[in-house]
Protein backbone atom coordinates (compact mmCIF):
# COMPACT_ATOMS: atom_id res chain seq x y z
CA UNK A 1 0.00 0.00 0.00
CA UNK A 2 2.51 2.71 1.12
CA UNK A 3 5.16 1.86 -1.80
CA UNK A 4 2.14 2.59 -4.54
CA UNK A 5 1.48 6.09 -2.60
CA UNK A 6 5.27 6.40 -2.05
CA UNK A 7 6.96 4.17 -4.90
CA UNK A 8 9.70 3.28 -2.65
CA UNK A 9 11.12 3.28 1.42
CA UNK A 10 13.31 6.72 -0.79
CA UNK A 11 10.27 8.71 -2.17
CA UNK A 12 8.96 7.62 1.98
CA UNK A 13 12.02 8.91 3.28
CA UNK A 14 12.24 11.80 0.89
CA UNK A 15 8.29 13.65 1.54
CA UNK A 16 9.02 13.08 5.40
CA UNK A 17 12.64 15.01 5.12
CA UNK A 18 10.67 17.91 2.66
CA UNK A 19 7.81 18.38 5.80
CA UNK A 20 10.25 18.25 8.24
CA UNK A 21 12.01 20.93 6.40
CA UNK A 22 9.17 22.99 5.91
CA UNK A 23 8.13 23.03 9.07
CA UNK A 24 11.36 24.30 10.71
CA UNK A 25 12.63 26.52 7.77
CA UNK A 26 9.06 28.32 8.25
CA UNK A 27 9.19 28.50 12.14
CA UNK A 28 13.15 29.37 11.72
CA UNK A 29 12.04 32.52 9.36
CA UNK A 30 8.90 33.44 11.99
CA UNK A 31 11.02 33.57 14.91
CA UNK A 32 13.41 35.45 16.82
CA UNK A 33 17.21 35.04 15.54
CA UNK A 34 19.78 34.15 17.14
CA UNK A 35 18.43 33.00 19.93
CA UNK A 36 19.49 29.24 21.43
CA UNK A 37 15.60 28.06 19.65
CA UNK A 38 16.88 29.51 16.17
CA UNK A 39 19.54 27.49 16.24
CA UNK A 40 18.53 24.20 17.03
CA UNK A 41 15.89 24.37 14.76
CA UNK A 42 17.88 25.88 12.07
CA UNK A 43 20.00 22.67 11.92
CA UNK A 44 17.07 20.39 12.32
CA UNK A 45 16.31 22.06 8.82
CA UNK A 46 19.67 21.65 7.67
CA UNK A 47 19.72 18.09 8.61
CA UNK A 48 16.05 17.75 6.58
CA UNK A 49 17.42 19.30 3.94
CA UNK A 50 20.13 17.33 3.54
CA UNK A 51 18.05 14.26 3.78
CA UNK A 52 15.84 15.60 1.20
CA UNK A 53 18.80 16.89 -1.31
CA UNK A 54 20.44 13.24 -0.64
CA UNK A 55 16.82 11.10 -1.57
CA UNK A 56 16.44 13.50 -4.62
CA UNK A 57 19.39 12.08 -5.68
CA UNK A 58 18.26 8.95 -5.17
CA UNK A 59 14.90 9.22 -7.24
CA UNK A 60 14.72 8.13 -11.02
CA UNK A 61 11.20 7.45 -11.14
CA UNK A 62 10.17 10.69 -13.29
CA UNK A 63 12.39 10.51 -15.92
CA UNK A 64 14.54 7.75 -16.10
CA UNK A 65 18.36 9.73 -15.65
CA UNK A 66 19.78 12.63 -14.43
CA UNK A 67 17.09 15.46 -14.76
CA UNK A 68 15.93 18.89 -14.21
CA UNK A 69 14.93 18.35 -10.69
CA UNK A 70 18.46 16.77 -10.10
CA UNK A 71 19.83 20.09 -11.00
CA UNK A 72 17.74 21.84 -8.54
CA UNK A 73 18.20 19.67 -5.95
CA UNK A 74 22.58 20.47 -7.22
CA UNK A 75 20.90 24.37 -6.22
CA UNK A 76 19.97 23.71 -3.19
CA UNK A 77 22.58 21.64 -1.46
CA UNK A 78 24.65 25.13 -2.66
CA UNK A 79 22.27 27.54 -0.94
CA UNK A 80 22.36 24.90 2.09
CA UNK A 81 26.22 24.66 2.61
CA UNK A 82 26.40 28.54 1.53
CA UNK A 83 24.07 29.19 4.51
CA UNK A 84 25.72 26.61 7.38
CA UNK A 85 29.11 26.87 6.54
CA UNK A 86 29.36 31.08 7.46
CA UNK A 87 27.29 30.22 10.40
CA UNK A 88 29.52 27.75 11.72
CA UNK A 89 32.88 29.78 10.84
CA UNK A 90 31.83 33.17 11.84
CA UNK A 91 34.91 34.02 13.91
CA UNK A 92 36.79 34.12 10.67
CA UNK A 93 34.32 35.17 8.05
CA UNK A 94 33.28 39.43 9.27
CA UNK A 95 29.78 39.06 7.14
CA UNK A 96 28.86 35.66 7.73
CA UNK A 97 25.48 37.05 8.32
CA UNK A 98 25.16 38.41 5.11
CA UNK A 99 25.91 34.74 3.29
CA UNK A 100 24.03 32.99 6.18
CA UNK A 101 20.55 35.16 5.51
CA UNK A 102 20.86 35.13 1.71
CA UNK A 103 21.71 31.78 1.01
CA UNK A 104 19.45 29.94 3.89
CA UNK A 105 16.22 32.58 3.00
CA UNK A 106 16.94 31.09 -1.01
CA UNK A 107 17.02 27.78 0.39
CA UNK A 108 13.67 28.17 1.91
CA UNK A 109 12.39 29.92 -1.01
CA UNK A 110 13.57 26.63 -2.97
CA UNK A 111 11.89 24.33 -0.91
CA UNK A 112 8.42 26.52 -1.12
CA UNK A 113 8.88 26.78 -4.77
CA UNK A 114 9.47 22.69 -4.85
CA UNK A 115 6.38 22.51 -2.87
CA UNK A 116 3.70 24.67 -4.49
CA UNK A 117 5.04 22.60 -8.03
CA UNK A 118 4.77 19.24 -6.72
CA UNK A 119 1.05 19.81 -5.00
CA UNK A 120 0.28 21.36 -8.12
CA UNK A 121 1.67 19.25 -10.80
CA UNK A 122 -0.97 16.62 -8.74
CA UNK A 123 -3.91 18.88 -9.50
CA UNK A 124 -3.73 19.24 -13.15
CA UNK A 125 -3.50 16.60 -15.98
CA UNK A 126 -0.01 15.33 -16.88
CA UNK A 127 0.31 17.90 -20.18
CA UNK A 128 -0.13 20.87 -17.97
CA UNK A 129 3.07 19.37 -16.12
CA UNK A 130 5.53 21.82 -17.59
CA UNK A 131 3.48 24.90 -17.63
CA UNK A 132 2.58 23.79 -13.74
CA UNK A 133 5.60 23.46 -12.84
CA UNK A 134 7.06 26.62 -14.46
CA UNK A 135 4.67 29.22 -12.76
CA UNK A 136 4.51 27.73 -9.39
CA UNK A 137 8.23 27.96 -9.15
CA UNK A 138 8.43 31.44 -11.04
CA UNK A 139 5.48 33.14 -9.07
CA UNK A 140 6.95 31.58 -5.95
CA UNK A 141 10.75 32.39 -6.37
CA UNK A 142 9.60 36.05 -7.41
CA UNK A 143 7.85 36.65 -4.43
CA UNK A 144 10.32 34.86 -2.32
CA UNK A 145 12.95 37.44 -3.63
CA UNK A 146 10.93 40.21 -3.26
CA UNK A 147 10.58 39.59 0.81
CA UNK A 148 14.16 38.27 0.84
CA UNK A 149 15.16 41.89 0.03
CA UNK A 150 12.63 43.72 1.51
CA UNK A 151 13.41 42.13 5.17
CA UNK A 152 16.87 42.17 4.50
CA UNK A 153 17.70 45.97 6.57
CA UNK A 154 16.03 44.24 9.08
CA UNK A 155 18.37 41.75 9.25
CA UNK A 156 22.05 43.10 8.08
CA UNK A 157 23.26 45.96 9.19
CA UNK A 158 24.63 48.47 6.95
CA UNK A 159 28.07 47.16 7.95
CA UNK A 160 27.23 43.50 6.66
CA UNK A 161 25.67 44.50 3.31
CA UNK A 162 28.77 43.58 1.89
CA UNK A 163 30.56 40.11 1.94
CA UNK A 164 34.18 40.45 3.14
CA UNK A 165 36.43 37.56 4.32
CA UNK A 166 38.35 38.37 7.72
CA UNK A 167 41.96 38.36 7.83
Amino acid sequence: MLTTIFHSATGLVHLASAIAALVLGTAVLLLKKGTVLHKRLGYGYVLAMVLVNVTAFMIYRLFGNFGPFHIAAVFSSITIVGGIVPALLKRYVSSWIYFHYFFMNWSVVGLYAAFWAETLVRLFPMKQFWPVVVVATGLTTFIGGRLISRYKSVFLKPTTSTPVLSK
